[in-house]
């Protein structure tokens, strides 16, 4: 028999869980009043962390600059008549749809999330636990063989020895009942249990007492991936309240806080909605409902409907609720990776991890099943990576959270270098879906049995060019939406650059430096990540024709010219990841980063950062640091490359290149010496002592260069726009922009190592 158990010191009763979820409420009242009146006053997006928020947009294939042209185009309030938005109907996508809804300007949704709830909704089962202490829950599926329900419904292997789930207890649309498909529960096989995370885990029999195939109701696809939910969002939560027939509760239940291991959020679940999977609105499982959060005295003791004290012989039908409680799923998953098991019972659990990871959208809804029996969901013919046979391999290939190496390439990768004998398929798995889609997971075919993978084939060019597309039109789109916008509002920008510089005091230049250091830093938030496509070419680096210039030659392009060409070497990078892959099967880490800085040189974007990756390793946040990310053609780019700003004395006199000046002490650049000046003294400010500490990195005795270009060069316009754009996506501002009277008066000394 196949058991294990984590077990906490005192038994976890019900009432325990009554008692420990109403403690953690009344504990984070003052957070939770916090997030209620961010959410009142500024929004969906500002209630959460900013990391949590920005891997949120980043898993809707969304940023923060396509967040801000949404939230800055005029609306009226929340539509339920179209979009808020004036684009083509042709150019209006789900993607749009949902961050409008996200943002709270359109509560419209697609018809398509309603069919792929039914879709989800077929892993959901009622569980019934015969004999002493019997009763019902609600349990889903979460692999081919393995049911998901919590600790208090299934406690341990007699409970479930005597308990079976039921597929499709629910009601046909004309009102009938469905004949639900049962199940037994085989603990003998696999049961694991947590009575602190109050989860357990459990193999069901692969054929029903009629003999219903297990495999036509599917599974839901589990990730311990960040980005499903943030604080403000509103779950979906499907149920067999007190043993009845299937229900949802749909959109109405809005997360208030978000805990290390719990969620919570208000909903109508009822008891025995215990064990229920609570989706966000991409019917992605986020959480495990496991308890309702009840009203107490002033003894922490659960109130009655009536006002007496909660006693469980009343039934929990007669606890008087506050809100509700789930546990996290990347917690819960956590948790049963950490158990150590052997044989069948190890693969059974490698495959809640492997089966998720390429299932396939849900592309249309299910035919409505007949009065008399379950129809098996159609297949969705996913492709799965391979296995190598061990049960430790088999878990580090299905978590990709530890020990990875970030690339951005420009869409945020992140390829598992964890260990030098990870396979090219290893690595290959995590490449198949680049960009993060997230989608409705139900799965119906069976993971492929563990065996020696040969070599798997790298995904076709389709495949990478529909991430890297998807990338380049929301960049378009968010192109397009900037067309309508004020240029730049000089009255906006005067009383937001007042009111940030408010608490700053000139007349000692090395407290004023430190001020302004300690500003800079305090306030840039969120840290969007480098991505030029989607941050720098759609509105930041436009000038006021709507063109974009090179800072080094004052070459014109047009934002859709450069997104383009930036999506075109996207999809060449990506190309040559998937080669590497596959080829260099030995390379470790450190060859793999040689492999992949070489490669971002010999494929540069149009983007200059006018201070050099790598003089900063090529880190964020300074590298996707707006203020000085700037477009720049890929021959200007290398033809820079990582020179430090000089000042030739008989520049205008020598013969040049288009882009400037280039000898071994140094670059001059043709144009924008008055722009790339003040960037290059806002990062000195914003980010002290990283550069000057190498030779060729830039040295104290240059900055009387940068001085010169800011004093000889006045900001324009055009960097008026460029500092109050970029203000609005990552909080902090240029103040040499905003006031070029301190580059004489700041004490510059304390920058450099």
């Amino acid at each position: 028999m196949a058991t294990a158990e984590l077990a906490s010191e005192r038994e976890s009763a019900y009432l325990s869980q009554l008692t420990m979820a109403a403690a953690r409420y009344a504990n984070r009242t003052g957070q939770r009043e916090r997030n209620q009146s961010v959410l009142e006053t500024r929004g969906v997006l500002y209630a959460d962390t900013p990391e949590r928020v920005e891997r949120r947009l980043a898993r809707l294939g969304a940023d923060w600059s396509l967040v801000r042209a949404i939230e800055l185009t005029p609306t009226e309030p929340a539509s339920s008549a179209g979009s808020t938005l004036q684009l083509p109907p042709e150019t209006f996508t789900s993607e749009v749809l949902g961050l409008e809804r996200l943002i709270g300007r359109n509560n419209l949704t697609p018809v398509a999330f309603l069919e792929a709830g039914v879709k989800v909704s077929r892993a959901v089962g009622r569980i019934t636990i015969s004999g002493p202490g019997g009763g019902h829950g609600t349990g889903f599926m979460v692999s081919p063989s393995l049911l998901l329900t919590n600790n208090h419904v299934l406690r341990g292997v007699p409970e479930a020895s005597r308990s079976k789930v039921a597929f499709a207890f629910q009601d046909c649309a004309d009102g009938s009942p469905l004949v639900p498909a049962v199940f037994a529960l085989e603990p003998q096989r696999f049961f694991v249990t947590d009575r602190a995370l109050d989860f357990s885990v459990v193999a069901v029999a692969p054929r029903g007492a009629q003999g219903e195939s297990l495999s036509s109701f599917g599974w839901l696809a589990v990730s311990e991936a960040q980005g499903k939910l943030v604080i403000g969002e509103f779950v979906n939560i499907i149920q067999h309240p007190r043993g009845e027939p299937k229900q949802i509760a749909l959109r109405d239940n809005q997360v208030v806080d978000v805990l290390e291991r719990f969620l919570h959020y208000e909903s109508d679940t009822r008891e025995g909605s215990s064990g229920s999977p609570v989706f966000n609105d991409q019917w992605e499982v986020v959480a495990l409902h496991h308890s309702a959060v009840p009203k107490t005295d002033a003894e922490g003791r659960p109130l009655s409907v009536d006002g007496t004290v909660w006693r469980p012989e009343m039934g929990e039908q007669q606890v008087a609720w506050r809100a509700n409680e789930g546990v996290r799923i990347s917690r819960v998953l956590e948790a049963l990776h950490k158990v150590t098991l052997t044989g069948d019972a190890a693969r059974l659990r490698d495959e809640v991890f492997t089966a998720g990871l390429t299932a396939s959208p849900v592309t249309s809804a299910p035919p409505p099943p007949p009065p008399t029996t379950p129809t098996p969901a159609p297949p969705l013919t996913p492709t799965h990576p391979g296995a190598d046979g061990t049960e430790s391999q088999a878990r580090e290939r299905a978590r990709t959270t530890d020990g990875t190496a970030q690339l951005t390439l420009p869409l945020r990768i992140t390829v598992g270098l964890d260990t030098p004998t990870s396979s090219p398929a290893t690595l290959l798995a995590t490449l198949r879906t680049p960009a993060p889609a997230p989608s409705p997971a139900l799965t119906t075919e069976a993971p492929p049995p563990p065996t020696a993978p040969t070599a798997a084939p790298p995904a076709g060019p389709a495949d990478i060019a529909s991430s890297v597309d998807r990338s380049a039109e929301a960049a378009l789109l968010n192109h397009r939406l900037a067309q309508e916008r004020p240029y730049y509002d000089g009255p906006a920008d005067a009383a937001a650059r007042e009111a940030y510089y408010a608490d700053v005091r000139t007349g000692d230049g090395d407290a004023l430096r430190r001020a302004l250091t300690d500003l800079l830093t305090s306030t840039h938030t969120p840290r969007p990540r480098y991505d030029p496509t989607r941050m720098v070419y759609p509105w930041v680096d436009l000038h006021k024709d709507r063109k974009l210039r090179s800072i080094y030659s004052g070459r014109t392009f047009t934002a859709e010219e450069l997104i383009r060409a930036d999506a075109a070497v996207a999809k060449a990078r990506l190309a040559r990841v998937r080669e590497l892959l596959l080829q260099e099967s030995t390379a470790g880490p450190a060859e793999f980063a040689a492999e992949f800085d070489a490669l971002e040189k010999s494929m540069p974007f149009n983007c200059e950062h006018v201070v050099p990756q790598s003089w900063f390793a090529h880190r964020e946040p300074m590298r996707g640091d707006l203020h000085h990310l700037f477009a720049c053609e890929v021959g200007c780019n290398s033809f820079r490359g990582n020179f430090p700003f000089f000042d030739f004395p008989h520049f205008m006199e020598a013969v040049r290149d288009d882009c400037g000046m280039r000898e071994n002490v140094g670059f001059e650049p043709e144009n924008g010496k008055g722009a790339v000046a003040r960037a290059t003294l806002y990062f000195l400010l914003r980010y002290p002592r990283e550069v000057g500490d190498a030779e060729r990195e830039f040295p104290e005795d240059r900055l009387p260069v940068l001085l010169r270009w800011h004093e000889t060069e006045a900001v324009t316009e055009y960097e008026l726009h460029r500092n109050a754009a970029i203000a609005q996506l990552q909080g902090n501002r240029n103040p040499l922009i905003d006031h070029p009277e301190w580059a004489g008066e700041i004490d510059f000394t304390g920058v450099w190592p």
